[in-house]
């Protein structure tokens, strides 16, 4: 399938009749949402480029697919030994600050994910046709990769010109090969959901190359899991497994989007008991609602907006409570459980019930009652549970265990299904009977039902892997993995400065690759320094913001917890380490602070909680993080020296380099 609406080369382009060019463009748009804006665009931007390129050889492009942004660029030419990626601004006479990072964002997409692009010079060039013309400098951002340039309609030819001669000691492109070659997008959850929600399919915005096991595996898998279900009137459970950052909630979204079929009463819902994760999707995709709508001519509210994509991203408790109300079946036959893991124990279900509902006679776990619920269908229904190991990080959160237990002596109708390496990987299970469980319910091992790459640090899949080996302690390892794996690919630096922190961050990100500080929520003795982990962030706002908003990610002043970044993530991160999880006399230490110092935190429970919690930190930067280990200050007994240096101490021993 062709990545653009139009392609040709440059003396095919000039030749043929402009009608027959802009006939080919509109004719991949779907024509019920063209509009005369749009329409208009394309054939001034014919016009422009005929009377700007005539003079060259090479290839062009119109409305080329930016895969991991769900976006097109208006024009991309191969001249030579140079890629423009050309953004048209028609009717402009300014270079729009948003339009030149577009431009660069879009250069930046093809520099990191198209294997193409990879050591070629990209130049994006933003053309606002009524601008006056200014002096080009060019810039490299990283590799080969320039910072956008300024064109307008008149002098296009004149700026291409003069940047190919500048470039000129470069191999010319192959532009066929280019064009075939191979793309590896990875987004982030916000945009695949935003994607997603526009009807885009997850092997489009996904990597698909072979070294991965790809998402499209695992969401064919419980397609054709769901199809049996539905042929054969059964109901069915799944339990997806993966690694930090491998797409297990983009796979739950792409499974909620591909079986919402309301035309065969085939509904599908994506749910989360995580809050944050709920609240920024949602406000994302209400965004961008409102958004295409003003494109379309349209108006629509944001509460609109809101409204209409409640019913794709649900909060679980909010599922939960409604069919305490109603015991009817839900409308969804397909439910999808984001962080499975983290539903709740019967312990903390039955208090939270009789505590905030009023309902004392509640004795069960959230697993079980969610799964009564769904057994309320009297042909077929299937539940797929998203699990990560070594998730779990607040109280009463039940783990895989408590969706197996209720299947010992109940539900004998359903069929089971898991990922293999629930057997294998003792994050996942520890309890054996939950094993003993699925053996004798002849439950079926599927390999297709574990994402075993992450596409979050698509610059090292071995991340995850590192930063087990951190956290247990084990040095050695650690070390070998970060030399091998790790130090050419993912840039991970460690200070005691805070502003080296943020110089770092910020000098690392370019374009709208997204920075942020995260911390521990136990981190309490980050304070003197800034960081309060106890003043709450307002999640949407602190990952959807721009850089001018002092509330955003990008301010470098508010800080994340566990809780507000476990399933979503940044480009660049600092984590900043405090005393409640130290390195001391080979070991590492778990403190609570409660009152006014530290205390032994002991409880098994309360203590993989922490380590969990370090383990999602540090697990939430796509491209880099640095690590930021404060010197103590032995005159306050709350923060001795040796609870940091010894950590400081221990990382640096791996051999990450310190700034």
């Amino acid at each position: 399938m062709s990545r653009a609406y139009y392609n040709a080369s440059i003396e095919e382009f000039i030749n043929e009749d402009n009608n027959s060019i802009y006939g080919k463009i509109s004719g991949n748009y779907d024509l019920n949402k063209l509009t005369i804006q749009q329409s208009n665009a394309w054939k001034c931007q014919i016009e422009i480029l005929k009377r700007n390129i005539s003079s060259f050889s090479g290839e062009i492009y119109f409305e080329f697919t930016i895969p991991r942004m769900g976006k097109r660029v208006d024009n991309i030419l191969i001249i030579d030994n140079c890629i423009f990626i050309l953004e048209f601004k028609i009717g402009s006479d300014a270079y729009d600050k948003y339009a030149k990072e577009q431009a660069f964002d879009y250069g930046l997409d093809l520099n990191n994910f198209h294997e193409g692009s990879h050591n070629q010079n990209l130049i994006p060039v933003l053309i606002a046709d009524k601008a006056p013309s200014i002096i080009n400098n060019f810039h490299k951002s990283i590799d080969r990769l320039y910072q956008t340039i300024y064109a307008n309609s008149k002098n296009l030819r004149e700026v291409i010109d003069f940047t190919i001669q500048q470039l000129k000691s470069y191999k010319k492109i192959d532009a066929k090969q280019w064009e075939k070659s191979i793309y590896k997008p990875t987004p982030t959850i916000i945009e695949a959901a935003t994607a997603l929600y526009k009807k885009h399919n997850v092997a489009e915005i996904s990597r698909s190359d072979s070294g991965a096991e790809n998402l499209s595996v695992t969401s064919n898998c419980i397609s054709h899991i769901i199809d049996f279900s539905k042929e054969n009137n059964k109901k069915s459970i799944c339990f997806i497994t993966g690694v930090p950052g491998a797409g297990k909630t983009l796979a739950g979204l792409n499974i909620a989007n591909l079986r919402s079929n309301y035309e065969e009463e085939e509904h599908a819902v994506f749910l989360s008991g995580n809050g944050p994760l709920v609240d920024v999707l949602r406000e994302a995709l209400a965004r961008d609602k409102v958004k295409n709508a003003k494109e379309f001519g349209e108006t629509l509210s944001k509460e609109s907006a809101k409204s209409q994509v409640k019913s794709f991203i649900q909060n679980i408790h909010h599922f939960r409570d409604a069919s305490l109300k109603d015991n009817k079946a839900p409308i969804e036959k397909v439910t999808i459980f984001d962080e499975a893991q983290r539903a709740w124990t019967k312990e903390q279900a039955s208090s939270f019930m009789r505590r905030n509902k009023g309902n004392s006679e509640f004795n069960k776990s959230e697993p079980e009652f969610l799964i009564e619920i769904m057994d309320r269908h009297k042909d077929w229904c299937t539940i797929v549970c998203l699990i990560g190991g070594g998730q779990e990080i607040n109280t009463g959160e039940a783990g895989l265990e408590e969706w197996i237990r209720p299947f010992e002596n109940n539900f004998k109708d359903w069929n089971i299904y898991y990922s293999s390496k629930i057997i294998d990987d003792h994050n996942y299970i520890q309890d054996e009977n939950a094993i003993k469980i699925l053996k004798n319910r002849n439950a079926e091992k599927k390999d297709e039902l574990h994402l075993s790459v992450s596409l979050r640090s698509f610059r090292s899949a071995q991340l995850s892997n590192f930063i087990q080996q951190i956290i247990s302690n084990n040095l050695s390892n650690a070390k070998y993995i970060y030399n091998e794996y790790i130090a050419k690919d993912y840039p991970i630096r460690i200070t005691r400065d805070l502003e080296k922190a943020r110089k770092w961050l910020n000098q690392q990100a370019r374009g709208n690759e997204r920075i942020g500080i995260v911390a521990s929520s136990g981190a309490i003795r980050l304070r003197p320094f800034g960081l309060n982990v106890k003043a709450k962030i307002d999640a949407p706002i602190w990952f959807l913001n721009d850089k001018e908003d002092i509330r955003s990610s990008y301010f470098l002043e508010e800080v994340a917890t566990e809780f507000d970044v476990q399933g979503l993530e940044l480009d660049w991160t600092c984590v900043a380490w405090d005393g409640d999880f130290y390195h001391y006399k080979n070991q590492w230490n778990y403190k609570k602070f409660t009152g006014t110092n530290w205390k032994n935190n002991s409880n098994p429970e309360r203590v993989k909680y922490l380590i969990n919690s370090y383990r999602v930190l540090l697990t939430r930067a796509r491209q880099g993080m640095i690590i930021y280990v404060p010197y103590g200050n032995d005159d306050d007994f709350t923060r001795p020296s040796m609870i940091y240096d010894g950590t400081f101490d221990f990382l640096k021993s791996i051999g990450i380099e310190e700034i």
